[in-house]
């Protein structure tokens, strides 16, 4: 398994693929790569019996693929978890760090880390972490995008892309804030948010939007 596939996986995961079909362009976009190398990489996870795909509709993981995708993000997530918990490091410096230490990391080592963390259930950007059996809560899907106009809602995670938590650490968006929707401009334009926690307002650019998972306020 190269490193290129398994970070299909893991976005294919963190996008919702183990419920429901993630088209070609969303992952394109959170993986910055052209559609056309998402469509060959996709072809490739398919002949290895790693995802399922629908013609227009996108890919989703088969069992197979989740299993193995569970694995890749529990690993991603808790180096995160380290480097920021531990060793104070930026959220959005975390990610490729991350990469590149979980491919030489041992269960022993894994294991170690995660109990020093205090077995956590999520990354710092909000993605679940499978705990040592494997099982977790299933994460919202539901994107900021998606929100009605005056519906008032509560961040739950963000997409792992370094762009975009540098960017919504700048406009001060964070994992518990509640918002009210209070409109989405047209032609792909911003949505326009009071962020009731900080007690602000703020436009969340259209593509951005569609990054930010939310969950109904209580």
């Amino acid at each position: 398994m190269t490193p290129k596939k398994e970070d299909y996986l893991k976005i294919i995961f963190e996008l919702g693929g183990t419920k429901e079909k993630v088209s070609n362009k969303r992952i394109a976009i959170s993986l910055d790569i052209a559609p056309g190398s998402v469509t060959e990489m996709v072809n490739k996870l398919l002949d290895e019996g790693l995802v399922e795909h629908e013609p227009y509709s996108g890919v989703s993981l088969t069992d197979d693929g989740i299993k193995l995708a569970e694995v890749l993000v529990r690993k991603h997530r808790i180096w995160e978890s380290f480097l920021v918990n531990e060793l104070g490091y930026p959220l959005p410096d975390v990610d490729k760090e991350a990469e590149v230490l979980e491919h030489s990391t041992s269960g022993r080592l894994l294991e170690a880390m995660y109990k020093k963390l205090g077995n956590p259930s999520h990354c710092p950007h909000g993605g679940v972490i499978p705990n040592m059996s494997g099982h977790y809560k299933e994460d919202s899907h539901r994107l900021l995008n998606d929100a009605d106009d005056g519906e008032t809602v509560v961040v739950d995670r963000f997409i792992d892309n370094h762009d975009l938590l540098t960017y919504l650490g700048d406009i001060q968006l964070d994992i518990g804030d509640k918002l009210k929707v209070i409109k989405h401009s047209p032609f792909e334009g911003p949505v326009t948010v009071q962020n009731l926690t900080d007690n602000q307002e703020s436009d969340i650019s259209y593509k951005a939007s569609h990054y930010v998972f939310i969950r109904n306020a209580d």
